[in-house]
């Protein structure tokens, strides 16, 4: 009596199965293991974008699929970025796009502000502030196709 078989003594222990953001048939892409990708870790504290933009080029130049983009990308998160990934929806995620678009939204306020500095230094001839007001206005990605023709059109007239 009080005795513990070894099924008792020993019980299985039950894996979680925990919820995965990705749709199925992002799931189901194989990534193959000699698919080496640079290790580079979003911390929380860096630019988001800037961190897209730098997983994004290498996936320029090794190539690969949407959804192994998607595979490799949760590879740069640890902290709290990992923990922000996990509470998304399951089976939320159905692109690259869409997971990049999630991930900028959620930092955001990570995001450097734009280098935006309008004023002519004194001294600074006109033409000089033109271009590199032409050239801040590029690194905005405005959308604002009338003040880009416009910004250039006076950097060509002074030229």
């Amino acid at each position: 009596m009080g005795e513990r078989t070894n099924d008792e003594a020993n019980p299985p222990i039950t894996v979680r199965a925990h919820p995965m953001p990705f749709s199925q048939t992002i799931m189901d892409t194989m990534v193959p293991a000699s698919f080496m990708v640079s290790k580079i870790t979003f911390t929380y504290v860096e630019d988001s974008e800037a961190h897209i933009i730098a997983f994004h080029t290498q996936m320029m130049i090794l190539g690969g699929t949407d959804a192994m983009h998607c595979k490799l990308f949760i590879r740069t998160f640890s902290g709290t970025t990992l923990d922000w990934f996990i509470s998304l929806p399951n089976g939320h995620i159905t692109s690259f796009d869409h997971f990049a678009n999630l991930f900028r939204e959620q930092f955001v306020i990570n995001q450097a502000p734009p280098p935006f500095d309008v004023k002519q230094y004194q001294g600074e001839p006109l033409k000089d502030f033109l271009n590199r007001f032409g050239a801040l206005v590029v690194k905005l990605h405005t959308t604002d196709e009338a003040m880009v023709v416009h910004t250039w059109d006076l950097v060509r007239a002074l030229q």
